[in-house]
């Protein structure tokens, strides 16, 4: 269903919109952790063309209230999963992205340097969507397959990287429904 392109990290058939805030890894550096993210724009909205627009630098800050606050904010993800299942990818996995913000997993710092940032459309307290999760098992099977580094011990929610300044995908994220669709994937 999906395929990583080798050397670029593209996934196909994802929808690309390249935003502007990538970088390098740092050099040698080869991903092998996954951070799963959620996030609505405007907070508990979905739909709409705001999540790409904040991506890419080119979110019109005075057409909702709560864009006011996140004005200067530049980040990323590499990856995103809408509702419907839909995907669009912003940085190609073999970059970074700048997703996890200031982290550590099992005592590494700087998780963007190291891992693939993965947004799910949706809120801490509303559950995901069944398209959701079936793209995500075969999304992450996808990448498991072209870096043998990442495996289901190697994907953390950003609030496990980021405790006590971030709580997505939060409690209504289905960890054990995932980990069964990654198993029905291999």
């Amino acid at each position: 269903m999906y395929a990583v392109s080798p050397g670029a990290g593209l996934l196909r058939p994802a929808k690309q919109c390249p935003s502007p805030n990538q970088d390098d890894r740092p050099e040698g550096m080869v991903p092998d952790l996954i951070i799963l993210h959620g996030i609505s724009l405007p907070p508990g909205e979905y739909g709409g063309d705001a999540i790409e627009s904040f991506f890419t630098n080119s979110l019109d800050c005075d057409s909702h209230p709560y864009f006011a606050e996140i004005r200067d904010v530049r980040v990323s993800a590499h990856l995103l999963i809408r509702r419907s299942g839909d995907l669009i990818q912003f940085v190609p996995i073999a970059r970074r992205a700048w997703h996890a913000g200031d982290s550590s997993f099992h005592g590494r710092s700087c998780c963007n340097d190291y891992s693939i940032g993965i947004e799910l459309e949706g809120t801490d307290d509303t559950p995901y969507t069944d398209e959701q999760y079936m793209n995500l098992a075969a999304v992450i099977s996808a990448i498991c397959e072209s870096y043998p580094g990442i495996s289901a011990r190697q994907i953390a929610g950003h609030c496990d990287v980021a405790p006590g300044r971030k709580t997505d995908p939060g409690p209504a994220f289905d960890w054990l429904r995932l980990y069964d669709g990654l198993l029905i994937q291999e």
